[in-house]
């Protein structure tokens, strides 16, 4: 059985613009995805920690990009949820610009997780996130969330189709199923990232 990975995990702050963001020399993994998708329940999960993310009822309610520093040596990063329809044009505007300024630009970034509801295609800003992270040659995992909702044989073609889908893409690192309530995939994520630190030379082989 293989080693349980433990995290410990401390904010260090929220920032709502780019000015905003730590300066830090260590390396980061973000998180994002649509709202509503888990995002707060599995940043929980990885940590084994009942409410370092806000878990809301309601969609979008993470609204600043949040670090986290974790005792592997990595930041963890939370970002906004995206696609959540009540915002107004101007804060979905913002938010995204603010998404985009990180994602693509910040140099600290190994990898975002890009989660996907496993219950569900992928939606047209699933793939667009992705698209955007391919264009610009920044590496990804994409992370199927709530795959307990999912009977087996429904999991494995949802895995194959989100593979598929990205069969062509130089970018992506891995698809990985999760479950916040099962605590599926958590060591095979925690695992994924300590091999990217490692390669990285973040962290001591």
């Amino acid at each position: 059985m293989a080693q349980d990975i433990q995290v410990i995990a401390t904010f260090v702050k929220g920032a709502t613009t780019p000015e905003q963001f730590p300066e830090s020399s260590l390396a980061e993994i973000s998180m994002i995805g649509r709202s509503n998708v888990g995002k707060s329940s599995l940043i929980n999960t990885l940590v084994r920690h009942g409410h370092m993310a806000r878990v809301s009822n309601t969609p979008g309610k993470t609204q600043e990009i949040n670090f986290f520093a974790t005792d592997l040596n990595f930041m963890l990063v939370d970002l906004p949820g995206y696609g959540y329809a009540r915002r107004s044009k101007d804060q979905r505007e913002l938010f995204s610009n603010l998404i985009r300024a990180y994602v693509l630009n910040r140099p600290q970034l190994l990898v975002t997780c890009v989660l996907v509801d496993a219950r569900h295609d992928p939606q047209p800003l699933d793939m667009a996130m992705l698209e955007e992270l391919e264009l610009a040659r920044r590496r990804f995992v994409v992370v199927l969330t709530k795959c307990d909702k999912l009977k087996k044989g429904a999991l494995e073609a949802r895995e194959e189709q989100v593979r598929a889908l990205l069969a062509h893409c130089t970018s992506v690192v891995d698809v990985i199923p999760t479950s916040s309530e099962t605590g599926l995939g958590r060591q095979q994520l925690l695992g994924l990232i300590k091999r990217i630190l490692i390669q990285s030379k973040q962290v001591p082989s």
